[in-house]
């Protein structure tokens, strides 16, 4: 039996049922229509639509999700929220997946690699795909994890797996760093190193390590650390005493604790010792001294991970990884060797 339509009143509050009434048509109808189904007449889903607008329906995104079978949501893991790196990334791919319709769920794993793999199919089940900014899991956990939480990308991550990869060279970044060091006269150099299990603290290896074969009169000395500013400031008595004339931190935050650290010591930068980060953080350059550091589009960084997800997700074919190349800013916190 077709049903005859109602009298339309707008209403902030429209229901489906109300637009189904209104519009003369079942609610499946409707919701075929506000689907996109190719089904319907074409007379009928313009009236729907018309009527959608008069009332100003909005339709639930839950019921779409269910009836869609997605939730046109995307989650991004990343191992600490509160590192400006990692803000400027979810920035990008916030802003690339919004462009494309998407929400964006966040989690944070806490630098704890025996909760990355089910907090990733945790936030999977919740949303259509996912991102991964910088795992710390190994190499055969995460090769075991990838097939149950497809489609997924990663953000700093090496090893040929089957998912979009976008790396940052770091290797290539701490290697120049080190070469504009030695270029002003620095033979002792030290590495703070990051956290354990993380990618970029394995490049940054592969990167000096080169540089010890090129360089061999230059003393290059690794120290544990860590990513945050307490853990540069905490070690800064260790890297004095090496009597190396700079400091290498394995990112900005460190090196600004470094900078902390001197100041609260009465240690002059860059006159008595040069302080070097990683990132190009937004607070590197309002430092005092302004923080020398590799600078890396960490924007554009998020965004090509959501293009490369997008691409999996529409089963389009994929390139490689997409590499980031690190450059060189050079500020105030270094200065020759006298």
């Amino acid at each position: 039996m077709t049903r005859r339509p109602g009298r339309m009143r707008p209403s902030s509050g429209a229901t489906i049922t109300d637009v189904a009434q209104a519009a003369g048509v079942s609610r499946a109808t409707v919701s075929r229509v506000m689907n996109g189904r190719p089904t319907v007449d074409a007379a009928i889903a313009e009236r729907v639509r018309r009527v959608v607008d008069e009332l100003g329906y909005k339709p639930s995104r839950v019921a779409q999700s269910l009836s869609l079978g997605r939730t046109s949501t995307v989650g991004v893991i990343v191992p600490d929220l509160g590192n400006p790196s990692f803000q400027q990334i979810l920035h990008g791919v916030n802003r690339s997946a919004a462009a494309a319709g998407y929400r964006v769920l966040v989690a944070d794993s806490a630098e704890t690699p025996d909760d990355e793999p089910a907090l990733i199919e945790d936030v999977r089940r919740r949303t259509d795909a996912v991102i991964v900014c910088s795992p710390r899991m190994n190499a055969d956990t995460l090769a075991a994890l990838l097939p149950r939480v497809q489609p997924i990308a990663l953000v700093n991550r090496d090893e040929p797996v089957d998912a979009p990869r976008v790396v940052v060279d770091s290797g290539a970044g701490v290697a120049e760093m080190c070469r504009h060091l030695i270029g002003l006269g620095h033979r002792r150099i030290v590495h703070l190193d990051g956290p354990v299990g993380s990618n970029a603290q394995a490049a940054r290896l592969r990167g000096l390590t080169a540089i010890g074969e090129e360089h061999p009169e230059v003393e290059l000395v690794r120290l544990p650390c860590g990513s945050t500013i307490d853990e540069g400031h905490a070690v800064f008595d260790q890297a004095r005493a090496t009597g190396s004339t700079a400091i290498i931190g394995f990112n900005d935050l460190v090196a600004l604790g470094v900078l902390e650290a001197a100041r609260d010591r009465g240690v002059r930068v860059p006159r008595d010792l040069s302080v070097v980060g990683f990132d190009d953080i937004p607070f590197a350059r309002l430092s005092s001294p302004a923080l020398t550091t590799m600078s890396v589009d960490l924007e554009d960084v998020g965004e090509t991970a959501w293009r490369a997800l997008e691409a999996r997700m529409k089963g389009e074919e994929e390139d490689g990884p997409r590499v980031f190349a690190p450059v060189l800013v050079p500020r105030a916190s270094v200065d020759p060797v006298a």
